[in-house]
């Protein structure tokens, strides 16, 4: 069976990744984010229903007015996953909006009187935001130190090119198509930073293996797409199973986890090309420019 010469089409990988990132830095700049009570504040509404009711059935009465993604829980007593008494957290409303949402309700599941209506402030501060920005900073050269320590700087450098490009992808999708940032989505931003990270270690790993047992006439290409080959089995069955974990999570989940599942199915996926197709690029692409100027190098001083 012929291989694919991954890292020989790397024109085509920084194109295609350059074109992506483009299109996200576009969409972040023209639509902004879509940042949910989390970041914003909002509204709680207190019910309590004339019959028990399903967190599913208030979720549909919340559609009418594009509101199915809002936290409910049930309060008081609970009769297995059913109760009379109802919280909903959603978007901050106006007086008007909140009575009209309640008469919603009601029609929809049945007769519902408020208990209270309280506008709450943010859960995540600009603070926290800051902190949780300059931790993910920190992280980031911690990850550059670790890399640079086991492997090289030039590993390092383009395994941290790739997982911005993963997170940016990530980042676009959502301003694109304008889904709802909230603490969930932080978390699952961390955990398609440490799925891509560990995709590079491993490729890089085997590439640092293989620079002792290859020819030294073999070139950087050749050693990389041979150490691509020897891990992307393994590459290709972690992605299988977190795709199915998280695939399930989103179809079958609800929706309160549908854009948490979201970021890491397509975080997921890019983590893994951005891992076996960029980041072997850049640092095949860095060795050879390298070598071509320590060559020029000497031929300039022999002359």
């Amino acid at each position: 069976m012929k291989r694919i010469d991954i890292v020989g089409h790397r024109k085509w990988w920084f194109s295609l990744s350059s074109l992506l990132v483009i299109i996200a830095f576009i969409c972040i700049f023209m639509k902004g984010f879509n940042f949910g009570i989390d970041f914003t504040g909002g509204t709680i509404l207190d019910l309590k229903f004339e019959q028990t009711v399903t967190v599913a059935q208030v979720r549909e009465g919340l559609r009418k007015d594009n509101l199915e993604n809002s936290v409910i829980q049930l309060s008081g007593d609970t009769f297995e996953e059913s109760g009379k008494k109802v919280i909903i957290r959603t978007r901050s409303l106006t007086a008007d909006e909140a009575q009209t949402i309640v008469s919603h309700i009601s029609d929809s599941v049945g007769k519902t009187e408020i208990n209270r209506i309280e506008t709450v402030g943010a859960v995540i501060g600009s603070e926290v935001t800051k902190n949780t920005l300059l931790n993910v900073g920190l992280s980031f050269a911690v990850l550059v130190l670790y890399m640079s320590i086991r492997f090289e700087y030039r590993i390092a450098f383009s395994s941290i090119l790739a997982i911005l490009h993963d997170i940016i992808v990530v980042l676009g999708v959502f301003s694109f198509f304008q889904l709802e940032i909230d603490a969930s989505f932080l978390a699952a931003i961390l955990t398609v930073l440490g799925y891509s990270m560990n995709e590079s270690v491993v490729i890089f790993d085997r590439i640092r293996e293989s620079i002792r047992t290859h020819k030294r006439t073999d070139s950087f290409k050749i050693l990389a797409n041979d150490s691509i080959y020897q891990t992307i089995r393994r590459s290709f069955y972690t992605l299988s199973t977190v795709l199915f974990a998280t695939g399930s999570l989103y179809f079958f989940g609800g929706e309160t986890t549908k854009n948490f599942a979201l970021v890491m199915l397509v975080g997921f996926i890019s983590g893994a090309y951005s891992s076996i197709c960029v980041a072997t690029s850049l640092w095949v692409t860095w060795h050879e420019h390298a070598s071509s100027r320590r060559n020029e190098s000497l031929k300039s001083n022999k002359k």
